[in-house]
């Protein structure tokens, strides 16, 4: 009979450990085919699909829709089918029981181990793998059609890439680590350990991920293995609290508090809701901006009635005019030319040294709130664009965000943030900085205020501009002097909008 083979989550951009399962595509016993998108999960960047690398039929699903998925474990197992499209014969070599785990960090779309004589059908599927379709998927595709598979490590020895039968000596653990091949747990960076051991894990239902190791660096032993499956169950703790003994001297106490109440307020528990997904990178991301970042904020009340007035006149003349946010954003990029300090990202190196990198060129980052939480896709080389070219490129971003679909790409390459929170109807904010990025400007409602306009008294379109910097990479001087600039524009925007 023919392996299973298991298709592990694989890294979907960005360094990202895990995954939410939003939906399937297939189900147990659909016959699918290479590069076919067989799930649709969400991360904390955007939401992909995720195309199979192999094809035959599904033999399980290894999730279920709403579950957190680690990087680097099962996600659907298929069974190859034969070119005739039944399953293989069994009269090919024997195999290891058990499906055959295929690891995160080999080579991709090309099997873990050749048997000296392969059935004719299997060698077709063999073939077929090989050949793939190039689709890429963020970190990871099957190889384009040279029949040579992409190699993301340096090769292994062949020692390394065979794979013995399950009659290895219970005695003999080391042996399990040399000889095999070793793949890495998720979220465990020192603990590898063999197909062979990990299929004993998951046939007694032992959770890797959660396993110490005994061997050298943290490595998990078929020992280890062995140790947890025959620990004694410990039965979980009741969850009711316990009666105390009373005594005529002192009345019974409470041990635990109500449960569904909670123990410091006293108060009901409404409700639990996991911090995963986009909100839970938010979190991550303004906790370390915080932490490392020493920042300092600035603010001015700018008088926006010239802007304003020139939309009205653009408008009048049958123009398409962008919206208020591009204008400003073309007004940021021309200050960042002139104070390329809060332009730039902060680098520390392994010994403690930092160092301040500059750009060539801006990636502007348009702050937008959707359904699933705030993010930040970014228009890239914003300096060339004129007020019309970025209101569309920000309209496009911004709903893209908005369906989830913006790409790893688009939502972390920027250099500098920009956000309206106007449109919530409050004046001011001091923004935390987008990590690791080194300033954002902020922007409130425009409404009217009493303004001196040539020494009279009179009512104007006011908004307020704040600026949160980075006090590493420049001084108030500096960001001052955007700001200000970027001001002096909205009051003045004829003379920088000669390009629109």
């Amino acid at each position: 009979m023919s392996e299973t083979r298991v298709f592990l989550l694989p890294d979907l951009g960005e360094g990202l450990t895990e995954a939410e399962l939003v939906s399937w595509h297939v189900a147990v016993g659909d016959e699918i085919s290479v590069d076919q998108p067989i799930a649709e999960v969400e991360t904390a960047k955007s939401t992909v699909e995720v195309p199979s690398p192999y094809a035959g039929i599904v033999a399980e699903l290894h999730g279920q829709p709403g579950e957190t998925l680690d990087v680097g474990k099962p996600l659907i197992s298929v069974t190859p089918v034969s070119v005739a499209g039944t399953a293989a014969d069994d009269a090919a070599p024997a195999e290891p029981a058990g499906p055959v785990v295929e690891p995160a960090e080999t080579e991709l779309g090309e099997p873990a181990a050749e048997p000296a004589k392969a059935h004719p059908e299997a060698e077709a599927y063999r073939e077929e793998e090989k050949a793939g379709s190039g689709n890429v998927l963020i970190g990871y595709g099957t190889p384009g059609g040279h029949g040579v598979a992409r190699r993301t490590r340096a090769r292994r020895s062949s020692v390394a890439l065979a794979e013995p039968a399950d009659t290895t000596p219970a005695g003999t653990p080391a042996e399990d680590d040399l000889t095999l091949l070793r793949t890495r747990v998720p979220g465990r960076l020192g603990a590898v350990i063999s197909p062979l051991v990990r299929r004993m894990a998951r046939e007694h239902g032992v959770d890797l991920g959660e396993l110490p190791g005994s061997g050298e660096g943290g490595l998990i032993m078929r020992r280890d293995v062995e140790k947890a499956i025959h620990a004694p169950v410990v039965e979980p703790a009741e969850t009711t609290p316990a009666e105390t003994p009373k005594s005529p001297a002192e009345p019974a106490k409470t041990t635990a508090a109500p449960e569904g109440t909670d123990a410091r307020t006293g108060l009901p528990i409404a409700a639990r809701t996991p911090v995963r997904g986009v909100r839970k990178a938010v979190a991550a991301n303004m906790a370390r901006s915080r932490s490392e970042i020493p920042e300092a904020t600035v603010w001015v009340d700018v008088d926006a009635t010239g802007l304003l007035e020139l939309r009205e006149g653009l408008k009048a003349g049958g123009a398409q005019v962008p919206g208020l946010l591009a204008f400003i954003a073309r007004f940021v990029t021309a200050g960042l030319k002139k104070y390329p300090e809060l332009n730039t990202r902060i680098e520390t190196a392994s010994d403690g040294s930092q160092e301040i990198v500059s750009f060539d060129g801006v990636n502007l980052g348009i702050a937008a709130q959707t359904d699933r939480g705030l993010v930040v896709p970014s228009v890239r080389a914003a300096e060339k664009l004129t007020a019309r070219e970025l209101d569309a490129e920000i309209r496009r971003l911004t709903d893209v965000a908005r369906q989830g679909k913006a790409t790893p790409t688009e939502l972390g390459s920027g250099t500098f943030t920009l956000n309206n929170y106007g449109v919530f109807g409050v004046d001011g904010s001091a923004a935390i900085i987008n990590h690791p990025e080194v300033a954002i400007l902020g922007v409130g409602r425009i409404i009217d205020k009493p303004w001196v306009v040539n020494g009279e008294l009179a009512v104007r379109k006011v908004t307020e501009l704040t600026l949160t910097f980075d006090h590493r990479v420049c001084d108030g001087g500096t960001a001052a002097g955007f700001l200000r600039f970027v001001a002096d524009a909205i009051e003045n925007p004829t003379t920088l909008l000669a390009d629109i």
